[in-house]
């Protein structure tokens, strides 16, 4: 399907697309760029056999690429952006994985002046909690949503050619407005990660003093596990995604307050129909995984 596949970031995200799409065969070689100080993390890529070499060399990197793929976080979109501009080629198909989609529009904008009509934006719905090349599996995006993001003036081929390539490595493809995804992506992951993240922050500072992790059942380990998600992505993620998620934080207070006082008040009923509210909420939310 592609010649030549250029992964700029290979991490968890990057390192899978790689072994997604040489198991699937739908690349004759994969190479990798990178900064000199991720040398060890490139070399460590080839010896696990994700990619077959990789360059410090922007220019060597993308000699004979038809397929870009940016995997690094949402923050660096344009420094990386800027790096291709001057070897930008107009018969390669350029895309990245980024969690939020405003940000890296408006990144390939402020460099190329409009977004190329040969950039996808897209984002695979998938992850886990470990981080790193030694993470990637080839499996990753099996049975997984993707959603592409194209602008009006994105090329049509480079939008089926992107779809048919996430479809062979097993993911279900969708497509969305930029606005669209950022404000879904806001209220379905990038807000229960905070609340990750704010809940173990919170009871890792009593369990210093008082044990609480030792005690802990199996709940709090579901729940807690995206804290272990990595830090700089989160970072990046959350400031790039702040105007969507802002309002969500002040809505959830509201649901904490208004929970808070039905304790305060000892008003069961109302707090039974707040759980069992909950419970049925989510599972519409399982029943639309079986469709």
């Amino acid at each position: 399907m592609f010649k030549r596949l250029c992964v700029i970031g290979t991490g968890l995200i990057g390192g899978s697309i790689a072994r997604a799409a040489r198991a699937q065969g739908l690349c004759q070689s994969v190479v990798a760029y990178g900064r000199e100080k991720n040398l060890p993390n490139l070399q460590h890529a080839k010896a696990l056999g994700v990619i077959d070499a990789f360059y410090t060399d922007i220019t060597a990197a993308l000699d004979g690429v038809d397929l870009v793929m940016i995997a690094t976080p949402v923050g660096t979109m344009q420094n990386i952006f800027e790096l291709l501009k001057p070897h930008w080629n107009p018969h390669t198909i350029y895309s990245d994985a980024g969690s939020t989609k405003g940000s890296v529009v408006a990144a390939a904008q402020a460099v190329f002046g409009q977004v190329p009509g040969n950039f996808v934006p897209a984002h695979p719905i998938a992850g886990a909690e470990r981080s790193g090349v030694e993470a990637s599996v080839p499996d990753l995006f099996q049975n997984r949503r993707l959603i592409i993001t194209p602008l009006a003036d994105t090329d049509a081929d480079a939008v089926a050619k992107l779809t048919t390539f996430w479809q062979r490595i097993g993911s279900s493809v969708s497509v969305m407005s930029v606005e669209h995804h950022d404000t879904v992506l806001a209220a379905t992951s990038h807000l229960p990660h905070i609340l990750a993240f704010a809940l173990v922050g919170l009871l890792g500072r009593k369990d210093e003093q008082r044990e609480i992790f030792k005690y802990a059942a199996g709940g709090f380990k579901d729940f807690s596990r995206i804290a272990s998600s990595d830090p700089t992505m989160w970072l990046d993620i959350c400031l790039a995604n702040k105007n969507e998620i802002i309002p969500l934080i002040q809505q959830l207070k509201d649901e904490l307050s208004n929970i808070e006082q039905l304790l305060v008040n000892d008003q069961a009923e109302k707090l039974f129909d707040t759980f069992t509210y909950a419970r049925n909420a989510r599972q519409r939310f399982l029943d639309t995984l079986d469709d």
